[in-house]
């Protein structure tokens, strides 16, 4: 418990007071879905590869979207800066599997040091290009994904106790990406998508190693998945359980993503906002439900008013979208959720 405690006595970096202080004053706004604004581009395999791969493989890399941050850096640059310019205060890295375990499907389980360092000055890189436009200052956050691995449940229904991925496996991974992300750049460390607490416990755990061996606490963004109408996590917790799993840690924000559009989220997120009165929440749903052929399809206007919704009853302190979500669904919400105030937390 000592040795816990001591974590909080860590300086606390510049990026979190400023962070702090804004989300006093408003709504703070995340950008949108990296993955489908890849997708849009229409890229193929010679484009993936670009100039060269940063380590030697003959596995396929079409659709490993988070390469581009080092093959097609201005892509990547791009889409980070529109994000930016239409009105999002924090931009997420392009490094939702960029961790061993997930690069292993790739063959560049050993290049996760090039790919979150590359992609955290990618996404600083277009933070001062749009501070340098208007003025205003933006945050990186280092986006930890949940990788493909569970550490809960078995991926073999013949043999329940199996388990595909150890609690320090995933430390470790995660202790790899966390430590880069800091190095390239990154202001807050966002562990998002989480299906599986226990792969998140394991991201907090390593985070807090590496905010150790930094010397400096970084604001971290905890943002769990409800995966479908029984509003719980694919590893069988409510957002209330999936809270006070991870409240230990102090978290600067708990939330969720991903999964539901902002229509069947609402529940959850007021869920988590009454159970969670010291910390701020954050809500980035997807555009709506995939339609038959697994695009999005939900207008900028409707996900605003949705989430115009949410802030009118005090439920938001931080909002974005996840899957589906362009540039313009991101001005509609900033301008939607504008004129309300952020959600009351106790100490903030």
């Amino acid at each position: 418990m000592a040795e816990h405690m001591k974590l909080f006595t860590l300086p606390r970096s510049a990026a979190f007071d400023t962070l702090q202080n804004e989300a006093r004053k408003r709504i703070l706004m995340l950008d949108g879905a990296m993955g489908t604004m890849i997708q849009a581009q229409k890229l193929d395999e010679d484009a993936f590869i670009g100039a060269g791969l940063p380590c030697d493989t003959d596995k396929p890399q079409r659709g490993n979207n988070d390469l581009l941050s080092i093959t097609q850096p201005d892509v990547i640059e791009k889409i980070h800066f529109d994000f930016a310019m239409a009105g999002a205060d924090i931009l997420e890295t392009n490094t939702f599997s960029s961790t061993h375990i997930a690069q292993k499907d790739y063959g560049l389980e050993t290049a996760v040091d090039a790919l979150n360092e590359a992609a955290a000055r990618v996404a600083r890189r277009a933070a001062d290009r749009a501070e340098a436009e208007d003025g205003r200052r933006r945050f990186v956050a280092g986006a930890v994904g949940p990788t493909n691995r569970t550490a809960s449940l078995s991926p073999d229904v013949s043999n329940p106790g199996y388990r595909a991925v150890t609690f320090d496996d995933l430390r470790i991974a995660y202790g790899e990406q966390i430590r880069a992300l800091i190095r390239g750049g990154a202001d807050l460390i966002l562990i998002e998508t989480i299906f599986d607490t226990l792969n998140a416990k394991a991201a907090i755990f390593a985070a807090f190693e590496a905010f150790a061996e930094h010397g400096t606490r970084l604001p971290l963004m905890i943002s769990g998945t409800i995966t479908d109408a029984s509003g719980r996590t694919l590893s069988g917790q409510t957002p209330t359980a999936f809270w006070y799993s991870v409240r230990h840690s102090r978290p600067f924000s708990i939330g969720l993503n991903c999964a539901l559009g902002a229509e069947a989220m609402r529940p959850h997120v007021a869920e988590i906002a009454g159970a969670a009165p010291e910390t701020l929440v954050c809500a980035y749903p997807n555009a709506g439900l995939p339609n038959a052929f697994g695009e999005y399809d939900e207008s900028p206007e409707k996900t605003a008013a949705h989430l115009a919704g949410f802030a009118s009853e005090g439920l938001l302190n931080m909002v974005g979208g996840c899957c589906g979500t362009t540039p313009e669904h991101i001005r509609a919400i900033a301008d939607a959720v504008a004129s309300f105030a952020p959600r009351e937390v106790k100490n903030v």
